[in-house]
């Protein structure tokens, strides 16, 4: 796409229901998701769409700095652009933290069926720029980075242009809110009260402006990866959500 190579995965291409795009978290990728989503496309029959974005995963490294609107950029000119070359309309967007803002800030200008969005950030939480300060220094750092060699082609790289972005004093006034309202489709939102980057006055935010019914799920003993904290109850409720939203109960 647009001369770059973004690595991605379909499962359960054959089925007819609406597919399930899944936007991973800051420093994630598709291997980072882990059997998630595989396991939600198998329960409910439907296509899953899982990719790495610029930058992240195998995809192809990125070859400059993060902008600070890299949210938009993404929602509203690499996501239509991808779904319209892989021939996929009208979909369920599962986003995870900046996956999550991301699909929030598509869905506000693009037709999709349903949202869930697991530990979602529409504005900036000095907690969450606490964490990240203290993963910036050394020897957190050093060992995060360790970890992540194991999923991302360029770690330093992938490490520091979510980090700077994030730390950087323009970004402290980003916010998404003012587009909220402008979506219409059901939402599914999933908070952990343990989130280190997060608290539900995130989610309150959502469920206060988007214009669409909004379902709200708060998780005790669960950090910022409900998926990973508490895999079974997660999957759980996002197959039962989709199978709501798409008539297949």
């Amino acid at each position: 796409m647009a001369g770059r190579r973004l690595d991605y995965r379909f499962r359960n291409q054959t089925g007819s229901r609406p597919t399930l795009v899944f936007l991973h978290e800051g420093l994630g990728s598709i291997e980072l998701w882990r059997a998630f989503p595989g396991a939600v496309a198998d329960e409910t029959d439907h296509q899953c769409l899982v990719y790495s974005r610029l930058g992240h995963g195998w995809s192809q490294a990125a070859d400059s700095p993060r902008p600070l609107d890299f949210v938009n950029r993404e929602g509203l000119n690499v996501l239509p652009a991808l779904l319209d070359r892989l021939d996929v309309h009208q979909p369920i967007l599962v986003g995870h933290s900046d996956g999550a803002s991301i699909a929030l800030a598509h869905a506000a200008q693009h037709r999709v069926k349903a949202l869930v969005l697991l530990a979602p950030h529409v504005f900036v939480e000095e907690q969450g720029l606490v964490e990240i300060k203290a993963l910036s220094q050394q020897p957190a750092r050093a060992r995060l980075i360790e970890k992540m060699s194991k999923y991302h082609r360029d770690p330093v790289t992938t490490f520091s242009a979510w980090s700077e972005v994030w730390l950087d004093p323009e970004f402290r006034s980003w916010s998404i809110e003012n587009v909220l309202g402008q979506i219409e489709c059901p939402v599914l939102t999933i908070q952990g009260f343990n989130d280190p980057y997060g608290t539900m006055a995130q989610i309150d935010a959502i469920e206060r402006q988007v214009s669409g019914h909004v379902e709200r799920l708060e998780f005790e003993e669960c950090g910022h990866s409900p998926h990973l904290s508490q895999p079974e109850r997660t999957q759980d409720e996002v197959v039962r959500f989709v199978r709501e939203v798409c008539g297949d109960i």
